[in-house]
């Protein structure tokens, strides 16, 4: 019988395309998003899809149960629905931190424990939770997203332990910067800011730069990506992190320099833009 994964975000970019990798690779997929609308060609397809806002834990819990009830099991989940808030952290609202916290942390979380009862009683499973590298290493401007990326490695770190007794494993996937609509949508949230003035300099940084979008020349292509989900949930015996691409392997190596150090090369580039 085949494995089934519920995959969350699949509306575009990551999600989509490791629906897709899933599909190939035989799984039974249900691709999920806000607005089935956004994933009718994932139906198309062959995968099953379903609406699910991950900060509805009633729908949350309705969507796992229903998964269940149809295949009889629940093999994998993959965290994927977020997206960024960047800005200075005196100039991002509490509000506006509340609802990255919503999506990027609170969201995997009503997942995990809507389905990992399921999986401890079946001693089987896999959670694919996808981080970022800012989720080990932080810059100016995009406190707020980095913080709920550090927060969500930070429960799959305890999480991996805490179901290890029961044969199931919690995996990070952390890429660096994608070919996605991700930074647009950041870019939006980050123009919804109200600037005191003081940080122009970080502004700047994302004004005048694709170093962290789309078309950055350091960005994958989100197909990459999808591989390296794929990966992290069949290996038999998984590492507990997988950084994808070349720029979050070397980004990662950041954070053996000295604090000092790192803070003098923000420094730096604060003086450079």
């Amino acid at each position: 019988m085949a494995k089934t994964v519920l995959i969350t975000g699949s509306s575009s970019g990551i999600g989509r395309e490791t629906a897709r990798a899933f599909h190939d690779d035989d799984w039974t997929v249900y691709a999920t998003a806000r607005d089935p609308a956004t994933v009718a060609d994932l139906a198309e397809r062959g995968c099953e899809t379903a609406a699910l806002d991950v900060t509805d834990e009633e729908q949350v819990r309705a969507t796992v149960d229903a998964v269940i009830e149809e295949q009889g099991r629940l093999d994998c989940v993959v965290n994927n629905a977020g997206y960024g808030q960047f800005g200075p952290v005196e100039d991002v609202p509490t509000t506006a931190l509340h609802r990255q916290f919503d999506v990027n942390v609170y969201g995997p979380h009503r997942v995990v424990r809507a389905a990992l009862p399921h999986m401890r009683e079946r001693e089987e499973g896999r959670i694919v939770n996808v981080s970022s590298v800012a989720g080990r290493v932080v810059t100016p401007g995009m406190g707020a997203y980095a913080a709920s990326k550090f927060a969500l490695e930070a429960l799959t770190d305890a999480l991996r332990n805490e179901i290890a007794p029961y044969d199931v494993e919690a995996v990070l996937v952390e890429p660096g910067p994608v070919e996605t609509s991700f930074a647009e949508r950041a870019n939006g949230e980050l123009a919804g800011v109200e600037r005191s003035g003081a940080y122009e300099s970080v502004y700047r940084l994302y004004d005048d730069s694709e170093v962290f979008g789309g078309q950055s020349p350091v960005a994958i292509a989100p197909e990459q990506v999808a591989r390296t989900v794929l990966e992290a949930a069949v290996t038999p015996d998984p590492r507990a992190r997988y950084p994808v691409g070349g720029f979050a392997e070397l980004s990662l190596k950041a954070r053996y320099l000295p604090d000092g150090a790192r803070d003098t090369a923000f420094g730096l580039l604060n003086r450079l833009v």
